[in-house]
Formats: structure tokens, sequence, C-alpha cells
């Protein structure tokens, strides 16, 4: 196209001829946080179909810690402030509860390391494409000191 530059902006302003690897690393951080919340609300729904095996409070803790999940994967896609931190809570809470149901299940603790190995490696994942921000310039930056 003629008269528009060869690297456009976002909205944002931030520059889109650098989305490659980063984006994509995140975008598959994100869907796997999704997937794994989704996961957890499907498990609990269906066991309250089947006949529950825990407790009412338990099988409510895993749909909302899955659902709050689910809306942590958009904020952690988007790069929203705190939208990594909100994730990594939601996931600190389906492992708790995980752990609780493990124990009346008698599933052991195999699934526990594998539940917490799942969630390191997503949060490194969406942590891999941190970029820093660039330093604000000050008023008097252009100044020198003599």
């Amino acid at each position: 196209m003629l008269g528009t530059p060869h690297c456009e902006t976002s909205r944002r302003g931030a520059s889109t001829d650098n989305v490659g690897r980063g984006d994509l690393v995140l975008t598959i951080a994100s869907l796997g946080m999704f997937s794994y919340g989704i996961y957890s609300v499907g498990w609990a729904v269906a066991d309250l179909i089947r006949g529950a095996r825990l407790e009412l409070w338990a099988e409510l803790g895993l749909m909302a810690f899955g659902a709050l999940l689910a809306l942590a994967a958009a904020f952690v896609r988007v790069r929203l402030p705190g939208g990594l931190a909100f994730a990594i809570g939601a996931m600190l809470g389906l492992q708790a509860l995980a752990v609780h149901d493990a124990m009346h299940l008698g599933s052991g603790v195999a699934p526990q390391i594998v539940r917490a190995s799942i969630a390191i490696v997503l949060v490194a994942m969406a942590l891999s494409d941190v970029r820093p921000s660039p330093a604000p310039r000050g008023r008097d930056s252009g100044r020198g000191t003599t």
C-alpha cells in the first residue's frame, strides 16, 4: 500500500512489527490456563451429576477457582497489570482443593506434582514474554549537570 509506513502501531502505541515468538508463547500459556480452568469446572460439574464424592463446598470451590482462572487467562493474554498474579492465585486455590480432593479420593501425591508442574510451566511461559518497560524520561533529562 502506498503511503503507509512499514511499521504500524496498534491502539496502545506498541509496535506490531515484532509480533512473533513471544506472543505465541503468551497465547499458548493463556490457552493452557483457560483449559485448566474449564477442566476444573467441568470435573466438578461431572462429579456433581454422577453423585458427589466430595463435599459441596469443595465442588463449588473448584467451580469458582476454575472460573476465576478462565477469566484470568484473558487478563494474562492482554497483559493486564495484575493479571498473572490473579491467575497464580486461582491456580493456588485449585492446587489447595486438589490436595483436599486427593485425601478424599485416595489418589496420592503424584497427581499433585503433575498439577503443580503444569501450573509452574504455564506461569513460566507467561513470564517469558515480559518486556521491560522503558524508563520514563524526566523533565530535566536533557540538561547537563554543568
